[in-house]
């Protein structure tokens, strides 16, 4: 599973991390985020460096679906009614100004396959409409320019929908490329921990006046608790040939929740997201094909993969200060699906932060905001999903028999009187590893459609041998050998 942007860009390799170095700021994750924020502190004059534990761009900057828009689903509304008309208006403003921001920089002379396009939210059922017609005012009532929509170019009929002009998507490998090029980066150097102003990695330490985490889920779990603030969701992608060309960039709020957008010759689909953690039966990328054949037929399929996304508890990312305790650290997460604006408010946000600049921004993002209209709730389920995982592990019996595991299939099966996860591939051989996450015990859960570990808590991810995939576990999995 490669994404189209993997297939057709190729980062030089940065060097590892081997000495002890004093800095100005040092940005852990080398996501578009660190890389965004890496760029605005060294426009400024700031010593910046980047730590980035495997290759920069290799987490879910590459499997993003690169949309650049201050539409992210029906938000605004409801921020104007759990929050206040005047963070409603932060936010869209950030988000347009990140668009902006883009525009700027790539007008330097970055070949990014950046292309303004509308970006348009949909819905077939006629019970929506209601609901974007609202959205639709509170947005134009924030001042973003849009329209109403009452058909559209996707290849079926809508009862409505909402355009924003003036958006715009690229080639998001392309851009970090060219971004990253004049930067301090050390790749393959993993952080093994941060204390005050010192953070250790594997074969030196650098010790920072402020450390940015931009790791996409937050690798310390105190202080700033936020695992306990946010969860993580999967989403698939398609990307297919001989699809035809659509007017702009599409997403569906009704039951399916389509994802449509053109990259040059090519045409991505996008949909069924969940949870992470709750895929026991598969099938999304089915899900798809199916309807590539249904909506495009004759399209091809040239490439499949899948991103994650970590999801706030009022829906807003945190940026800024990482804990009350911790005046020197900063951070950026919980972007949810709209990752590539995000990045870049996070950029100019914590830019501002760390020089002292005022941003009227600041309250809106704040990691330490709790509005308990948006977030009460929310905080009561995640709560829930955590001791029900842990709970699982601890009580719930194995749910297959190693005997009669499928070829091709993984499960929870009891091996030697105890619980692991085991996956019998195509040929028979038997994979064997704990099936506890090292993060916080949660029990993890086989996704069939990625031959994958995940756990239903927090959204660490192991492949089938034990091996780290996504955090914010840190270590791999306990590996009971294979067979």
């Amino acid at each position: 599973m490669e994404s189209i942007w993997s297939k057709t860009a190729q980062i030089r390799e940065f060097p590892t991390l081997s000495e002890d170095l004093s800095v100005e700021v040092a940005v852990i994750g080398g996501g578009l985020c660190g890389i965004l924020t890496a760029f605005r502190l060294q426009e400024l004059g700031i010593r910046t460096v980047v730590l980035e534990a495997s290759r920069i761009g290799c987490g879910q900057t590459k499997n993003t679906t690169a949309k650049i828009t201050s539409q992210h689903n029906l938000i605004y509304d409801r921020l104007c009614r759990k929050f206040s008309i005047e963070k409603a208006q932060q936010y869209a403003y950030a988000n347009q100004r990140a668009i902006e921001e883009y525009r700027r920089i790539i007008a330097q002379g970055i070949d990014c396959q950046f292309e303004e396009r509308p970006a348009c939210l949909y819905s077939t059922l006629a019970d929506d409409v209601p609901l974007l017609q609202q959205e639709l005012a509170t947005v134009q009532k924030l001042g973003i320019v849009s329209d109403y929509l009452t058909e559209s170019s996707l290849p079926f009929a809508i009862a409505g929908g909402i355009r924003f002009l003036h958006q715009a998507q690229f080639h998001p490998l392309l851009f970090l490329r060219a971004i990253a090029e004049p930067l301090t980066i050390y790749e393959n150097t993993p952080v093994k921990s941060v204390e005050g102003h010192r953070i250790l990695a594997e074969r030196g330490t650098v010790t920072a006046e402020k450390i940015v985490f931009a790791t996409h889920f937050p690798f310390l779990n105190t202080p700033g608790y936020y695992f306990a603030r946010m969860h993580q969701e999967r989403s698939y992608v398609l990307a297919l040939e001989n699809a035809g060309e659509l007017d702009g960039m599409f997403l569906g709020i009704d039951g399916n929740g389509l994802s449509f957008r053109n990259s040059g010759k090519y045409l991505l689909l996008g949909g069924g997201g969940h949870r992470t953690g709750e895929n026991r039966a598969g099938g999304k990328y089915d899900f798809l094909r199916t309807k590539a054949a249904e909506l495009f037929p004759g399209s091809t399929e040239v490439a499949y993969w899948s991103a994650q996304d970590c999801v706030t508890l009022d829906g807003v990312p945190y940026i800024g200060q990482f804990s009350a305790s911790t005046p020197d650290w900063f951070v950026a997460t919980g972007f949810g699906k709209w990752g590539m604006t995000s990045s870049m408010v996070s950029a100019l946000l914590l830019s501002d932060l760390i020089t002292g600049v005022q941003n009227p921004w600041e309250e809106v993002y704040s990691p330490q905001r709790f509005t308990p209209a948006a977030s009460l709730k929310p905080l009561l389920a995640e709560g829930g999903q955590a001791v029900k995982g842990i709970s699982r592990e601890l009580l719930a019996p194995p749910r297959a028999e190693f005997d009669a595991l499928p070829s091709g299939h993984g499960g929870i099966v009891e091996c030697g009187g105890e619980k692991m996860g085991v996956y019998k591939d195509e040929q028979g051989q038997v994979f064997v590893v704990s099936s506890r996450c090292p993060h916080l015990g949660c029990q993890l859960e086989w996704n069939p459609d990625e031959k994958s570990w995940d756990c239903p808590c927090h959204g660490s991810r192991f492949d089938f041998h034990g091996n780290l995939i996504d955090n914010p576990a840190q270590t791999n999995l306990e590996d009971a050998g294979d067979a």
